[in-house]
């Protein structure tokens, strides 16, 4: 083989083998009869401990070789707790922490995925990053790297030679000067020739596109152990909080053949009995309708279940639901999330109180009698007021069971509302990404001033209310929108002992506050302030499609309480069409 590559979920085996963007790349990199694709996840910590202690290499889970020995090592980002996991791989790999200290043997750490629209935070760790999506690219530089083999050429040559290819950023590459008051002053390249730009990487024909037609089977339970079909990417409908919905612009679909082609592949090769439908929205999927009377139609007979994700609590999307196998009449889900219509407009939820309540009716007729509501504490312009409507709509909730249900008909069931909590966290390339994040204490006081109101409610008996870590939450934030200072603080951590951060039972939060305190950086700085638009932010160099103008439009009118329509029903002139495809060619 000429390539080597590792590909890595800085997590456990668990969660890492229900991510579909592995599965995908796993399956493209093999295809190629150069490249040996091979699979590590992070070990958890008892068995951390025992590789320190007998000083064992983390290896591949396939061919069980040193990760060290191999060509790329690719790890994917999906969430900034998971940063100190890098480290832990970097290190029981023998790689060097800091891509400058690498040398000619040691691998090319690559790193792709959600996170690395704001790489700056783990800048330091790695030789380059993918941005966009995987299918683009990767082949251009895999025969890149073959190239710069065959001429005998270094590492930083490759680095710089990379660096022209559509959605590649090579860190190295760049420096930064920071103002008085901390904000950025500049960002720049070093080296003549590398783009001052990085754009993403974007599929334009999804149905023109590598998806495996046998995925890989977990040998033991996973967290999602089910098929995967990917209906569509992006979303129409520019929730301001979401950052998903704005990165995966525009929406573009897959065809009802492909997907038809695709599930009968991969439910004959796995031998699953679930299959999902996965999107960020896959009740905005056109051909929804059909997908499902085809699954019902071929598979009724050989037991697989459907599971249906993110749907919109519509007429629509409840029959659909009640026609599935895997129905279960006991819990369904909104996504209010906001109490008031006032912060629904402002985060452009698109959805009314008539719609919940038109929705929970009806799903109360089909038989549901326990709900779950998704609520955001924090959110930029949110009052006491608007966080104790999230009880009050909550009861309206439990009280049209009530009034829809006629007693004779409920027979002993009692109706029961489940509301949760997290905590906003603005995030890159988001109109909120200017926004000031709420402190813990903040939230905390949010928190407990809502939980003491749903005591307060007529049908309190059939609420019950829960939130999110808030101190888990305040670090995201702080990761999320940092700039290249916090390498020095991602590092201290991990030196002081911070792993596994996303896990509540593991997180210490003392170990966290020590290595800002050594580094002398305030976290605050990164959260606590609302942002100037016309501020340099640290992700700035990359293009998205999505212009900045349209952002700071979609802020003020979230300040405003403007609703901007979904992208089906008018274009607003986002930028995304610029890449020619998708649902901006059908809106011409």
């Amino acid at each position: 083989m000429d390539i080597r590559f590792a590909i890595c979920f800085p997590d456990v085996y668990e969660i890492g083998m229900s991510h579909l963007g592995i599965q995908i790349l796993y399956d493209m990199f093999n295809k190629r009869e150069d490249i040996w694709c091979e699979r590590v996840y992070s070990p958890w910590v008892d068995l951390d401990k025992e590789m320190r202690d007998k000083h064992i290499p983390l290896f591949a889970l396939e061919s069980q070789d040193n990760i060290k020995d191999f060509d790329f090592l690719g790890i994917t980002l999906q969430y900034e707790m998971c940063y100190t996991n890098i480290l832990q791989i970097l290190d029981l790999s023998m790689i060097p922490l800091l891509s400058k200290d690498r040398g000619e043997k040691d691998p090319i750490v690559i790193g792709g995925g959600p996170c690395t629209y704001n790489p700056e935070p783990i800048a330091d760790f790695f030789d380059m990053f993918y941005i966009g999506e995987g299918e683009e690219s990767y082949d251009a530089l895999f025969d890149l790297y073959k190239e710069c083999k065959r001429e005998g050429r270094s590492r930083k040559e490759f680095l710089i030679k990379a660096s022209g290819i559509k959605g590649i950023y090579v860190p190295s590459l760049y420096e930064t000067e920071y103002e008085e008051d901390g904000t950025l002053k500049r960002f720049y390249p070093v080296v003549p020739g590398v783009p001052e730009k990085i754009v993403k990487n974007i599929v334009t024909d999804m149905d023109d596109v590598v998806y495996p037609d046998k995925p890989l089977v977990p040998f033991i339970q996973v967290t999602q152990d089910r098929a995967v079909l990917e209906v569509m990417r992006g979303c129409i409908r520019g929730c301001r909080f979401c950052q998903a919905g704005q990165i995966y612009r525009p929406v573009r679909e897959r065809s009802l053949e492909f997907l038809k082609k695709k599930a009968e592949a991969i439910l004959s090769s796995t031998g699953q009995d679930e299959i999902t439908l996965s999107s960020l929205s896959t009740s905005d999927f056109s051909a929804l309708k059909e997908l499902v009377d085809f699954l019902i139609e071929d598979y009724r007979d050989r037991y697989v279940n459907i599971s249906l994700p993110s749907l919109r609590i519509d007429a629509f999307s409840l029959d659909i639901m009640s026609r599935v196998q895997d129905v279960k009449k006991s819990s369904l889900t909104f996504a209010a999330e906001a109490g008031s219509q006032r912060m629904r407009n402002v985060i452009n939820k698109g959805i009314t109180e008539e719609d919940i309540m038109r929705g929970s009716a009806e799903a109360f007729k089909g038989g549901w009698n326990k709900v779950k509501l998704y609520f955001m504490l924090g959110l930029p312009f949110e009052t006491d007021s608007d966080v104790l409507e999230i009880a009050h709509l909550s009861d309206r909730v439990a009280m049209n069971y009530f009034d829809t249900i006629p007693k004779e008909e409920r027979k002993g069931v009692r109706v029961m509302v489940n509301s949760s909590a997290s905590f906003f966290i603005p995030k890159p390339f988001t109109p909120f990404q200017w926004a000031k994040m709420d402190s813990a204490e903040e939230f905390l006081r949010k928190a407990k001033l809502l939980k003491e109101e749903f005591k307060n409610e007529l049908n309190h008996k059939s609420l019950r209310f829960q939130y999110h870590e808030h101190e888990i939450s305040e670090l995201e934030g702080v990761l999320a929108r940092g700039d290249r200072r916090l390498c020095a603080v991602i590092l201290e951590a991990y030196r002081r002992g911070a792993i596994y951060d996303s896990w509540s039972e593991i997180f210490v939060r003392s170990r966290w506050d020590e290595a800002f305190s050594a580094c002398n950086i305030d976290r605050t700085f990164y959260t606590e302030r609302e942002r100037d638009v016309r501020e340099i932010l640290p992700w700035d160099f990359i293009d998205t499609g999505v212009s900045k103008d349209f952002l700071i439009k979609e802020w003020e009118k979230a300040r405003e309480g403007i609703v901007t329509p979904n992208c089906r029903d008018k274009c607003s002139g986002c930028g995304a069409a610029g890449f020619g495809t998708g649902v901006c060619m059908r809106n011409g």
